[in-house]
């Protein structure tokens, strides 16, 4: 064996050894053998090794290999990828066993444990090193002589040659087969999915078995100290009498408890000191591996052999309270312990998840345009929904696709589904915001809304008040009720989400429409609001009649009369906004919508109103014709609204001063954000700001009080980016909106996107769904053009993103190089953004202390 290279080593505390170039498994291995641990001999192949053997090049000397192990102990071979969790072959264990050692284990450990020995092997050799079909096997049952003698004659009619005999041609066979494994076709793509590269080399490890097998306490199995499930400290595994490998986590196998347990027999019962040691040794593990492992072990007459380590598989949950713990305990420091917890999995802990035990009996697919799990009864309607709902009944709101009319009924329902939509459609983002599970763009589910039913797939028919579970997080829809987890919002969550609010240097605020979303924003720890929609106020019950009566109005003066009726109501909202803030920014997007959006569409909506505003049918119905548009999003809204129809702006205007100062003399100053939606000239912005500065005025003579506030526009539009150098000195802040802008410059509907986009991007037109992920080349481009260009004109111009991309790692992390002062995102990805944030800043001084060494 080339023991002065890295190519083929026995494994030693001084070896040359590296995950980057033996694999992690190899490397924990080592890592063991210096902690003294008891592991069984082993010799590691490096990377470059298997590759050779893989491509025929070359073959290690088998009797240099060979040497170190012990003539009459039989071997096993296990995979050792750079990341264990980019998985590889099967182990394959009992390598050497043939007629000689078969004889010689027979009178050491017996003759029944030994010809299962040689039969587990046969099979396996035969299965997974000449690919030979299992079904050769299906028939042989029979684990004693006659089972021995039945594989080894099927394996020889099979070959046509008998099952080899020398040690060195079936440790040969098995690195032949494994390598080549590792480079198929099939293997790479499975890694590619998991993140590895598809050229990531593979290591093996050639141990020595210890068998657990024998006439004293011997046995198998797993042990580790904290549960995968919640992270809490608790001694988990099994353990099975007579055992080997992992046999003892196959289901039906007869193994026993580890901590003693009423409710059968426990290792700690069988062999005290062996359960002790065990302990004493996954506690060595975490102490200076700096991780929660598994310890995958072999007791042999009563002594412990640590096969291998591995890290403790998690849940979200776990991973979060694990981290925290190793931090705690001075383990680990704090930044680590961050960079520990994937951001994207502090969703699964902020809403209720289906129960991943639990069985799944999918009706429809779609895509998880919100996260979480709940579970109802179908409704069809924003009506329905508030009736079940006020009879304390949990409902399942399903539409077409939802308009801003339905909110009322997203507010009463537990979840949503849609036939249409897009990651950035109106049922994805207000569901986001209200933290409710959504499905949008659902497939395999006939949604026949107008006879009020679901067809499943198989035929099932599905009725208003029937029971489904929908699993937002995966796009699932559920037949039935499904049994769900609760949140973990516990201390260790709590813990971390401080830490990484002292680390991230990027500002993170949450959209907010409601007071409830506010109280969720602060929860969460959010810097204030940085998106509050005011036009899903007017939707709420008494005050879509007086929205109405606005929109019917022919005069100037009749518009002013109705927003009176309005006055009151919005600043109360805002009152209760800046209670709630105590004094952060509250950004508030100024009335944008189409006004037909307030307007019912169908025949018996429109009598109803005719019938509310004492109009002939025929009035209303021209009327909501006239305001019909071809394409409502690139029509009469947003500041061209508040342009020609100034009453609106003017109103909102004054509650949001009205309520500065009422708030104001109550708590912490308030200094609101008035925000002009869908600018795409400075002019536009000139004209608004005229109208809201006079209102200010006016409110100041009125109350006696001076106050100040901020003016800024939202970049929605590729020409307000463009022209950005322009409209900044007329702004204090510009808050790009990436849901529009990133519709606009591609010239695609965020609502309807959502029926080709998997298509695109499967063919790669697309890397990904530009309205899930921010595309930093094209939109990203035009933000860093309007931050430029508008820095360059006005140097303490605030930036910002508010679109539903401010609560992604990956596009905080462009902000964040772009120099944007802050994000803003839903309420539920606030901590999200947060941790994504401070490991942004972790990773990047990091960085720059390697480069500074360098």
């Amino acid at each position: 064996m080339q023991q002065d290279s890295a190519y083929i080593i026995k494994i030693t505390p001084e070896a040359p050894i590296a995950a980057v170039t033996h694999g992690g498994r190899a490397k924990c291995l080592q890592r063991l053998v210096r902690l003294d641990i008891p592991v069984p001999r082993t010799v590691a192949l490096s990377f470059d090794a298997v590759h050779d053997i893989a491509a025929g090049r070359r073959m290690p000397d088998m009797a240099a290999l060979l040497a170190p192990f012990q003539s009459d102990r039989l071997l096993c071979v296990r995979p050792s990828s750079e990341d264990p969790d980019w998985g590889g072959p099967g182990a394959i264990l009992n390598i050497g066993m043939n007629d000689a050692l078969h004889a010689a284990f027979s009178a050491e450990i017996g003759e029944d444990a030994a010809t299962r020995l040689y039969i587990r092997f046969v099979r396996a050799y035969a299965i997974h090193v000449d690919r030979l079909d299992p079904d050769m096997f299906e028939d042989h049952e029979d684990e004693g002589p006659d089972g021995l003698s039945q594989a080894l004659t099927a394996y020889e009619q099979e070959t046509e040659e008998p099952f080899p005999q020398d040690p060195a041609v079936q440790l040969a066979a098995v690195l032949q087969s494994m390598a080549r494994a590792w480079e198929g076709t099939t293997a790479r793509l499975l890694r590619q999915a998991k993140g590895a590269p598809a050229d990531a080399g593979l290591g093996l490890v050639v141990q020595e078995m210890a068998l657990g097998l024998g006439r004293g306490e011997c046995g198998s199995g797993v042990i580790q100290l904290v549960s995968s499930a919640t992270g809490r400290p608790k001694v988990t595994g099994r353990y099975l009498r007579q055992g080997q490998g992992r046999d003892a986590l196959k289901k039906g196998a007869k193994s026993v408890f580890l901590e003693r347990d009423d409710r059968g027999v426990s290792l700690e019962e069988l062999a005290p000191e062996a359960f002790e040691k065990l302990k004493e040794y996954t506690l060595l593990m975490r102490q200076r591996l700096r991780e929660e492992m598994q310890t995958e072990f072999t007791i042999v007459d009563g002594e412990v052999h640590v096969l291998d380590g591995v890290r403790v598989q998690r849940s979200s949950r776990a991973a979060v309270r694990i981290a925290v713990a190793l931090a705690q305990d001075g383990i680990i420091p704090r930044p680590e312990a961050l960079c520990r917890v994937e951001p994207r999995a502090l969703t699964e802990m902020l809403h209720r998840q289906v129960d991943p035990e639990a069985p799944r009996d999918r009706i429809g697919q779609g895509i998880a345009a919100s996260p979480g799990a709940a579970v109802g009864r179908i409704v069809f309607s924003a009506a329905d929904a508030q009736a079940m709902a006020s009879r304390g009944e949990a409902c399942i709101l399903v539409r077409r696709e939802t308009a801003p009319e339905d909110i009322r009924g997203m507010h009463a329902a537990v979840a949503v589904i849609t036939e249409r939509g897009g990651i950035t459609s109106h049922a994805a983002v207000i569901g986001r915001g209200l933290g409710l599970p959504c499905v949008v763009s659902v497939t395999g589910l006939r949604f026949e809304l107008g006879r009020e039913r679901l067809i499943a797939p198989d035929g099932r028919v599905l009725t208003a008040g029937e029971v489904i579970t929908v699993d937002g997080t995966r796009g699932e829809i559920l037949a039935g009720e499904v049994p769900l987890l609760e949140t973990a919002q516990d201390e260790a969550f709590t813990a971390l989400m401080a830490w990484a609010d002292e680390y991230r240097d990027i500002g993170v605020r949450a959209n907010a429409d409601t007071p409830a979303d506010a109280q969720i924003a602060r929860s969460f720890n959010a810097q204030g609001i940085g998106l509050c929609r005011t036009e899903h106020m007017f939707f709420e019950t008494g005050r879509l009649t007086v929205m109405r009566e606005m929109i019917f109005a022919d005069t100037g003066e009749d518009r002013r009369a109705a927003l009176d009726r309005l006055l009151p109501m919005q600043r109360t909202d805002f009152i209760e906004l800046f209670r709630i803030m105590q004094g952060l920014p509250v950004c508030i997007r100024l009335f944008d919508p189409p006004l037909h959006e307030f307007l019912p569409a169908d025949r018996a909506g429109m009598r109803e109103l005719a019938a509310a505003l004492s109009l002939p049918l025929s009035d209303v119905t021209r009327r909501v014709a006239a305001l019909t548009e071809y394409n409502p999003m690139l029509g009469l809204r947003g500041v061209r609204l508040g342009v020609t129809l100034p009453e609106i702006y003017e109103m909102q205007a004054r509650a949001i001063f009205e309520a500065t100062v009422a708030a104001s003399r109550e708590g912490a100053q308030v200094v609101p954000e008035i925000m002009i939606p869908l600018v795409s000239a400075r002019r536009e912005v000139e004209l608004i700001k005229t109208r809201v500065d006079a209102v200010a005025a006016a409110v100041r003579n009125e109350k006696g009080r001076d106050f100040t506030y901020r003016l800024g526009v939202m970049v929605e539009t590729p020409r307000a980016a463009l022209r950005a150098g322009e409209i900044a000195p007329h702004a204090a802040f510009m808050s790009f909106g990436t849901n529009d802008l990133t519709q606009m410059t591609y010239g695609l509907s965020r609502d309807d996107a959502g029926r080709f986009m998997s298509t695109y991007v499967q063919q790669g037109v697309f890397p990904e769904d530009p309205f899930h992920m921010l595309d930093t080349d094209g939109v990203g481009e035009l933000l860093q053009i309007g931050a430029s260009r508008g820095r360059a004109a006005r140097k303490d111009l605030v930036l910002s993103v508010c679109g539903e991309h401010g609560g992604n790692p990956e596009s905080i992390a462009f902000c964040r190089d772009a120099g944007f002062d802050y994000v803003s995102c839903s309420p539920f990805r606030v901590p999200v953004a947060i941790l994504a944030a401070a490991q942004l800043r972790i990773r990047a001084e990091l960085q720059d202390s390697t480069l500074r060494i360098r």
